[in-house]
């Protein structure tokens, strides 16, 4: 992302699109669109609808909305919105939808993605642990200590590289210390105020804690 370009209203937003879109030699160059809900004549909401009905999902930019409305948080996640970020805008929280948005536009190649493995440290030597055992990930200190279900590793690896080397195999940041394998969650737990914990297969005694800005977009990939 090596560029900026501002539009005031949706119109001009889709023309900037277009125009990018049909540049000799940059096809689909736009990565990423930031939209507020609120917008001159049209709503962000309806540009959104409108470019997930692109037939070429490559083409279709990530879109993250800045917005001061919380009550399209769903609606947002069901136009395929890789973040929901509300106004004023923490610096941590922006830097957290980069990161996904740079996950989204790292491509992994199945037959890689099997033999997937992150290097772990293990009674002074380095163990290769595959993605596929790993249950979930909790940041200690300077360390990122990685489970599965039968033993725990420590990795020099900070949690945020960890996020998107690890999203596109179905991870997912639920909280600021946590990152979960979201095939291995078990059961949902809704504790006071619409916080939610996850109960990961084959470990017990152990709930995941979902930060409260979190819990919208865990529910949808989830699917509850």
């Amino acid at each position: 992302m090596d560029s900026i370009r501002e539009a005031a209203s949706v119109r001009e937003a889709v023309e900037i699109i277009v125009r990018c879109s049909e540049e000799e030699g940059h096809p689909h160059m736009i990565d990423v669109i930031f939209l507020d809900i609120s917008m001159p004549k049209m709503s962000g909401m309806r540009l959104a609808e409108a470019l997930r009905q692109i037939k070429n999902p490559p083409a279709m930019p990530a879109i993250v909305f800045v917005t001061a409305y919380s009550e399209y948080a769903l609606e947002a996640f069901d136009v395929d919105a890789i973040d929901y970020l509300m106004k004023p805008v923490e610096t941590d929280r922006l830097m957290h939808a980069l990161d996904k948005v740079e996950a989204r536009r790292k491509p992994v190649s199945p037959a890689h993605s099997a033999v997937e493995r992150i290097p772990v440290e293990k009674g002074g030597r380095k163990v290769l642990v595959p993605i596929d055992e790993i249950r979930y990930i909790e940041a200690k200190d300077d360390y990122s200590c990685i489970y599965t279900d039968s033993d725990r590793f420590l990795s020099t690896i900070s949690l945020a590289k960890l996020e998107q080397k690890l999203t596109p195999h179905g991870f997912y940041r639920v909280h600021r210390g946590y990152i979960v394998n979201l095939q291995q969650v078990e059961d949902v737990e809704f504790v006071s105020s619409g916080i939610l914990q996850l109960g990961i297969k084959d470990v017990k005694d152990k709930k995941i804690p979902v930060s409260r800005r979190r819990v919208v977009s865990v529910k949808r990939a989830l699917g509850i």
